[in-house]
């Protein structure tokens, strides 16, 4: 199935590992060109690098968190690519811990860069979009259900989630498409660092596969690929969407 990627100009933040940079291959493999942002140089400069060999891709330097973010990306993916169709904002888990002894502080640089960071994003994007765009969220199966040990994304991701909802309401209207990503356990190097805090990383690992009805986790190829297929033209009809990647373990509808 042709995707409708080709020539289309998409922002993915956060992409210099993990999921972003896994959905960042995919997009850029069916021939879409795409801007992504890391917080260092040496990593933007390694993905765009890696992404080159697949197709086009051009870098930033940038922090979700800071106020700038949102018009540097939106300029910049305009100026190079003359248009901008989609952003999949991305960013890097916030610290583990339960909500009993997470310290403040913690909850408010994550407030700023998983939350507020992702919304300024988001709405900065809408503005310049026009019918046929698309908003995306990496969010988290904890937007359905609890994680143990992750208080901040408990906390954060459902109210994230639920912004994009409402925003799905909003921008639809303009034809302008809203949804979220709920990866759970996807072989990536958080998981494996979340896998690493427990005594027993590799039984850690075994239990959680063992409550995942495909018995093992994802990978990232197979996250970037779902990602790809909603940002684009080819899931024209889909908005307010939240969708999980995670091998059944979510237990909800």
């Amino acid at each position: 199935m042709d995707l409708g990627l080709k020539d289309k100009a998409y922002i993915v933040t956060g992409a210099t590992r993990g999921l972003g940079l896994a959905a960042a291959r995919e997009l850029a493999a069916d021939g879409a060109r795409v801007l992504i942002s890391g917080r260092t140089q040496q990593a933007v400069d390694a993905a765009v690098t890696e992404l080159n060999t697949l197709g086009t891709a051009h870098g930033l330097v940038a922090d979700n968190a800071a106020p700038d973010t949102a018009e540097r990306l939106i300029a910049e993916a305009q100026d190079r690519f003359g248009r901008l169709d989609g952003v999949l904002i991305s960013v890097g888990g916030p610290q583990a811990g339960p909500v009993e002894t997470t310290p403040e502080s913690a909850w408010r640089d994550a407030f700023e860069s998983v939350f507020l960071g992702a919304l300024r994003i988001a709405r900065t994007t809408a503005a310049a979009l026009h019918d046929g765009g698309v908003i995306g969220f990496v969010l988290s199966s904890s937007v359905r259900q609890p994680i143990p040990g992750l208080g901040i994304s408990n906390g954060l991701r459902p109210g994230l989630a639920m912004a994009a909802k409402a925003l799905a309401d909003e921008l639809g209207p303009r034809g302008i498409r809203v949804l979220g990503l709920l990866p759970a356990r996807i072989d990536t190097d958080r998981v494996r660092e979340l896998d690493s805090l427990a005594p027993d990383p590799a039984a850690a690992r075994t239990q959680h596969s063992a409550g995942i009805p495909l018995g093992r986790y994802g990978t990232p190829e197979e996250f970037g690929k779902v990602a790809a297929f909603l940002l684009s033209p080819a899931a024209s009809y889909l908005t307010g969407i939240m969708v999980p990647v995670d091998g059944g373990a979510l237990r909800s509808l």
